[in-house]
C-alpha cells in the first residue's frame, strides 16, 4: 500500500474533497438543537445582547438552536458578521 492509499483510507467522509456541505447545517436540522444552550453559547449570547444595546434579546430559556440563530442575528446588529 503506497503512502497516497494509505492517506485516502483514513480520510474523514465528511471532510473529503472539500465539501462543506456536510459540515454547515442549519440549527433547525440539528440532532441536538433541542437540548439547553451551552455554557458558551449563553456567555456570548449575554455579551452580543450587550453590545447590540438589546439586553432584552438574552433569553436564558433558549435551546441550542435558537441560541445559534440568535448570536447570529446579533452579530450583524452588533456589528461583529
Amino acid at each position: 500500500m503506497t503512502k497516497k492509499q494509505a492517506t485516502d483510507e483514513n480520510e474523514n467522509p465528511k471532510t473529503a474533497g472539500g465539501d462543506a456541505s456536510n459540515r454547515i447545517k442549519d440549527p433547525s436540522e440539528w440532532t441536538t438543537g433541542d437540548e439547553p444552550m451551552t455554557g458558551a453559547q449563553a456567555s456570548y449570547l449575554k455579551t452580543l445582547s450587550e453590545e447590540a444595546k438589546s439586553p432584552d434579546s438574552f433569553e436564558p430559556d433558549l435551546d441550542k438552536a435558537e441560541a445559534s440563530k440568535r448570536i447570529d442575528a446579533l452579530r450583524k446588529e452588533a456589528g461583529r458578521g
